[in-house]
């Protein structure tokens, strides 16, 4: 929009000194013309930086502003898209690269990719400070958040012991036609959550049997987290599965009347940043990178945004105080076996659960 804005502008003024220069008028204006192309040339010579990630439209323009303030050259332009859709879409772009930077996404995603050699080792600034388990030994993407799975409810009609305080206990009778879900397969988050229901299975077919039982416990699935939210707030007795974090900043930031319980063995994604392999602007995405994971960016996107950092070296004075009296039963996952079972698993619940009237 701003290069059709800026051509708009170009041809008025040129029509503008054609017609004053035939009929021999003011010189001043071809003058005030000249300055005027200055700003649209100065602009046109901004480098373009493209950044893929599901942390939605407030993160991405806040730091899409933050980044061009300390970066006047660079012209950042940004997609908000889920989880899977932007794995496939980087994907897709495997010969051609459009992404520069990919911010945000369950680990799982950037070990799939990382082993299809879709992004570019980058050892940050801060890689010592973040924990084995949250980082690509190869340096090919690190976690920047952590995230937990919780149950999330419409506090105006529940109180935290009303709701249920376990994932088994979502199938009661009592919850039937009162679980509303974020629909999975586009969902990075939801294909966590289906796969670690299979994980935790003594075997693989239990686990489907499980999410069969949990599916005819549904009232819906939403087609994106805003219009989950939306339904939920307006449907008070409803419950859904969706991050801890997200409830947190609804409520805090939205004013959305949601609260949580975070079930015994809860699944904690680790979301993560990567360097797209062939970036067409390597240089700009490594600022990038380090842009949004310095400790005072990290602070603010814990006070702004509810998000958890993953590094260990942030001062606890600078974190919500909801962040300091966390508590969590971490699932025990293996992540990489995770990673290589999570497509397989996701096609079974397309197939044998979603796909079945």
């Amino acid at each position: 929009m701003k290069l059709c804005a800026i051509a708009t502008l170009q041809q008025k003024i040129r029509t503008a000194i054609q017609s004053k220069i035939q009929n021999r008028k003011s010189k001043t204006l071809c003058a005030i013309a000249a300055l005027l192309l200055l700003p649209a040339c100065s602009s046109s010579q901004k480098q373009t930086l493209v950044v893929y990630s599901p942390h939605g439209p407030d993160v991405l323009k806040d730091y899409e502003i933050r980044f061009e303030s300390a970066h006047p050259d660079v012209d950042v332009q940004w997609i908000d898209a889920g989880s899977d859709e932007v794995y496939n879409r980087i994907k897709a772009e495997k010969s051609r690269p459009q992404c520069d930077v990919w911010w945000g996404a369950p680990s799982t995603h950037f070990m799939q990719a990382a082993d299809e050699g879709l992004l570019e080792p980058y050892q940050p600034t801060w890689a010592s400070n973040v924990a084995d388990a949250y980082k690509d030994s190869e340096h090919r993407w690190y976690g920047t958040y952590r995230s937990p799975l919780a149950i999330m409810f419409n506090n105006r009609r529940y109180k935290r012991d009303e709701v249920p305080q376990t994932w088994d206990d979502l199938l009661k009778p009592e919850w039937k036609g009162k679980i509303t879900f974020r629909k999975p397969l586009p969902s990075g988050t939801m294909r966590t959550f289906i796969g670690a229901m299979i994980f935790r299975a003594p075997s693989e077919d239990e686990g489907v049997a499980w999410l069969k039982k949990l599916h005819d416990q549904r009232e819906a699935y939403m087609e994106n987290p805003q219009l989950l939210y939306d339904h939920v707030k307006k449907q008070e007795d409803l419950i859904s599965v969706w991050l801890m974090p997200d409830v947190v900043l609804q409520r805090e930031r939205n004013g959305y009347p949601f609260d949580y319980v975070i079930p015994p063995q809860t699944p904690v994604l680790t979301e993560g940043i990567a360097i797209v392999k062939g970036a067409p602007h390597p240089e700009f995405a490594k600022q990038f990178y380090e842009f949004v994971t310095t400790p005072e960016s990290l602070a603010h996107q814990a006070q702004a945004y509810a998000k958890v950092p993953a590094r260990t070296d942030l001062d606890p004075n600078l974190l919500p105080d909801w962040i300091a009296t966390l508590v969590i039963d971490p699932m025990p996952i293996d992540w990489k076996t995770f990673a290589a079972k999570i497509g397989n698993w996701c096609d079974r619940w397309s197939s044998e659960v979603y796909s079945v009237k």
